[in-house]
């Protein structure tokens, strides 16, 4: 992998500290991802991304999607997170990436879809790196934005209020998904998740 930014290194230094209790933060956590996952429309043989896949929490419910002849990736930028996925056994069920998201080692349309939770609010670069995610999907394919609580209610369990720059806001989104090679098609945003969906323009 490349050298890190300043803000990777960060993102990196946050994740490696929370690796190891991640999963028993969130233990409820489980029936939205696959609820979310289901939304995909994937089918038996699909190739996915789970594009900052973290301790790998929605690779099982993707692995059940696209079946044993489906290919399914995780990647992270964080050791200590793939490491807990391993461990989880998550392994098992899709074959996990040590790489940045802005940089996916990956043949263009080479994938059917892309999932990623809790990941806007993360990227570095959002218009460059949802385009990179498009890169690498086939026209019609399909970007799943996801968060098991919605904006509100994580502005709230992190003491803070929704502002308007709020990237996930669908003022905002949706332009941002459009310049990057994006077409909005759904947007839900309630207490309990967030997930917007979209498909790949030609």
């Amino acid at each position: 992998m490349q050298d890190m930014s300043d803000e990777q290194t960060r993102l990196q230094e946050f994740f490696t500290a929370r690796a190891a209790d991640w999963d028993s933060r969130f233990p409820d956590d489980g029936p939205a991802y696959a609820a979310a996952v289901a939304e995909l429309g994937l089918r038996a043989g699909d190739r996915v991304l789970d594009a900052g896949c973290g301790t790998g929490r929605a690779l099982p419910p993707l692995r059940a999607a696209v079946g044993a002849s489906g290919v399914v990736l995780g990647a992270d930028l964080t050791p200590a997170m793939l490491r807990e996925a391993a461990r989880a056994g998550r392994d098992r069920d899709g074959q996990l990436l040590l790489t940045d998201v802005a940089a996916l080692p990956l043949r263009s349309r080479s994938l059917d879809a892309v999932f990623g939770a809790g990941l806007i609010s993360h990227l570095e670069s959002p218009a460059e790196n949802l385009r990179e995610l498009a890169r690498v999907v086939r026209p019609g394919g399909v970007l799943a934005l996801f968060h098991p609580i919605g904006r509100a209610a994580l502005a709230a369990r992190h003491g803070r209020s929704i502002t308007s720059d709020d990237l996930r806001a669908e003022p905002n989104l949706r332009p941002l998904l459009a310049c990057s090679g994006w077409r909005l098609t759904s947007y839900v945003d309630e207490d309990a998740r967030f997930l917007a969906l979209a498909v790949r323009e030609d």
